[in-house]
């Protein structure tokens, strides 16, 4: 299998739309398998649209290059071609001096040859200075072409491919025009998620029309010609191998509009544990028997009348939660368990505070908006967490915020990040675990085993 890595130069350097059209161009004539550096479940939902394959996250600071190489290989089986997508600018990371998290840390960690997004709206001759400077940072990261994007004239095109070419000695493969079409939908949170952008004549409409504008100004043939060959290293049985030959339980994941921020492998790492995974929606279902529940994240605020409404889903979860069945939740899950979440008024434009009822099983409020938080966390679950002891890095993203009864118990301790309560996370009820850290299921396989195992021991319990 031949894999690349699309990157850019800075945020907004239109990386996103034009690695989406290349997916999708490249899917007309081969299995694409696409990936996304870093911990984002909207990007992905993109790339998993136009190649009918999951795209699957990879992120150096959280995991380590055995996990990424087995999840790069998990995710690869039986494809032709491999897509990463990288984050920010190419070597933006964690840290100042170190490249964790770093779309960098992955091309090296999986040897592949990028590729450069340049913003070039207002330069030429600077745009070799900065792909220079881009391919001399690392030595260990072999920069092979450049795409450039945001040109203006046939003449802007020519007189800055040409300086690219002669001063970097690198193939200049498209020279993108500055489109206002380039453009997806976004929202407080950044992009629209796929599954509910698909419902709109126009949005469709829109990732057509960048697919046409990628395909004529981009050279496929030349980008292809810039893959190289990936050599399995053999790591996919040490993550994935299964535990048993068929499932012995029932695992209820949420997954609807309002709860859809899932990694891929979070359902491969279930079945492999011996979960038969079983979706629900908390907005249009009945409450379903299983096991255990996982409540993701995603935008409950947005859903919050819907949500209110199916009163037997919240009975449901709340009598579960009392019942001692396993429950795990993140961020918009947190949220979906509080008593109340409350729209305040200002946001989107309301006029009046608007007050929604949820499940109760964390005593206290939610609101939103709050303060946007954004970063990666790190921190331990202590003796207080219902599925185990063990460290732990991942993200967290949200504009909402928690206030939890007094007393609430807590199984996180966060050397990075902000969590629920200052640097406390992972509210515990019972078998409950609740906290706005997003964990990646491979990185943190250590959580999803001890949960499982949870549900095992109680559906064993005379």
């Amino acid at each position: 299998m031949k894999a690349l890595l699309i990157s850019g130069d800075r945020s907004g350097s239109g990386k996103t739309s034009i690695t989406l059209a290349l997916a999708a161009l490249l899917s007309r004539e081969a299995s694409v398998q696409t990936y996304k550096v870093a911990m984002d479940y909207i990007d992905p939902s993109y790339l998993t649209a136009v190649t009918g394959r999951p795209c699957r996250n990879l992120d150096s600071y959280v995991m380590s290059p055995a996990q990424m190489q087995g999840v790069f290989e998990h995710g690869a089986e039986g494809a032709d071609l491999a897509l990463v997508e990288g984050v920010r600018g190419l070597f933006e990371g964690a840290e100042a001096t170190g490249d964790a998290g770093s779309t960098a840390s992955v091309a090296k960690a999986l040897g592949l040859p990028v590729v450069l997004v340049v913003d070039a709206r207002s330069i030429t001759r600077s745009a070799a200075a900065i792909v220079n400077g881009y391919a001399g940072f690392d030595p260990d990261v072999r920069v092979a072409g450049v795409i450039l994007n945001n040109i203006r004239t046939e003449g802007h095109r020519d007189k800055t491919t040409r300086a690219i070419e002669h001063y970097c000695g690198l193939p200049v493969i498209g020279a993108v025009p500055k489109d206002e079409g380039m453009r997806l939908a976004m929202r407080h949170l950044g992009l629209v998620p796929y599954r509910e952008g698909q419902e709109g004549d126009e949005f469709l409409a829109r990732v057509e029309a960048i697919k046409e504008v990628v395909a004529s100004y981009i050279d496929l043939d030349t980008l292809k010609g810039l893959m190289t060959e990936y050599t399995p290293q053999g790591r996919v049985r040490e993550i994935f191998a299964p535990v048993q030959e068929a499932p012995d339980l029932r695992v209820a994941v949420a997954y609807d509009e309002a709860f859809n921020f899932y990694y891929h492998d979070l359902f491969d790492l279930l079945g492999a544990l011996g979960a038969e995974v079983v979706p629900f929606s908390p907005i249009h279902d009945s409450f379903p028997e299983a096991d255990g529940y996982i409540l993701g994240g995603g935008y409950p605020e947005l859903y919050a009348e819907g949500l209110e409404k199916n009163l037997r889903m919240r009975e449901g979860l709340c009598a579960a939660a009392g019942d001692g069945v396993p429950i795990y939740a993140e961020c918009g899950g947190l949220v979906y368990l509080t008593d109340r979440l409350t729209l305040r008024s200002g946001w989107q434009g309301r006029e009046h505070e608007e007050v929604y009822e949820m499940c109760g099983v964390l005593p206290g409020d939610a609101a939103i908006p709050g303060r946007r938080t954004l970063g990666y966390v790190e921190g331990r679950a202590g003796p207080a967490c219902p599925f185990g002891d063990w460290g732990f890095r991942g993200h967290e993203f949200h504009y909402s915020e928690v206030d939890l009864a007094e007393g609430t118990t807590y199984a996180y301790r966060l050397s990075r990040g902000t969590g629920i309560a200052g640097r406390k996370d992972g509210a515990v009820r019972g078998q409950v675990l609740a906290s706005y850290t997003h964990l990646h299921p491979v990185a943190s396989a250590a959580l999803y085993r001890g949960f499982v195992a949870r549900c095992r021991e109680r559906r064993n319990e005379p």
